[in-house]
């Protein structure tokens, strides 16, 4: 069992109404493919992976059928940034009612941030949950997440549309993709 912690997290509601007049320049640092099969595994490992430092615990416990109704959810998308054979980062969209669609998760793994791909890669999602939305798309993000997260949210002409303090317990201790991943 995780020994967890209460922690008082604040989050930021952000959404984009209009779709960007011109899409993203095209460029060569990865490829971006869609998921085409529901993989329990697959989604699993990118969401521990991508999100370890970011304390993204609440879907850890999941069964292998717990993910496989999720991603079998129509309008649940999975697209995966690869260099090469090499996963490099995903994001997972969800299309809404009434015309809209969530950016639920997106991040990039470890060895990857900092070299300048989240912009690209969030340029790349908002592209694509614009190809499901006709009104709006929209995503969170919270003070666990990455410090850059909220101002590349807000450079690609998100805003925040709403802010909210919580608690939670939280694991108390670095998460890790699997025992002792955080030593090299």
């Amino acid at each position: 069992m995780t020994e967890l912690s209460k922690a008082e997290i604040h989050v930021w509601h952000l959404e984009m109404t209009d779709k960007p007049e011109s899409p993203p320049a095209r460029h060569d640092h990865y490829d971006l493919k869609k998921a085409d099969t529901a993989l329990p595994e697959l989604n699993r490992f990118l969401y521990a992976s991508v999100g370890a430092p970011w304390v993204w615990y609440m879907r850890l416990n999941w069964s292998w059928q717990e993910w496989m109704d999720y991603l079998n959810t129509p309008g649940v998308e999975t697209w995966i940034a690869y260099q090469g054979a090499t996963p490099v980062g995903y994001f997972e969209l969800q299309k809404q009612d009434s015309g809209q669609a969530e950016i639920a998760y997106f991040g990039l793994l470890p060895e990857f941030v900092g070299k300048g791909l989240g912009r690209l890669l969030l340029e790349d999602a908002i592209t694509r949950a614009w190809d499901l939305a006709v009104r709006r798309i929209w995503l969170h993000t919270c003070t666990l997440d990455h410090p850059a997260a909220l101002p590349n949210y807000l450079a690609r002409g998100f805003r925040v549309f709403k802010e909210e303090d919580l608690e939670d317990m939280i694991p108390a201790k670095r998460l890790q993709p699997w025992p002792g991943a955080d030593k090299p």
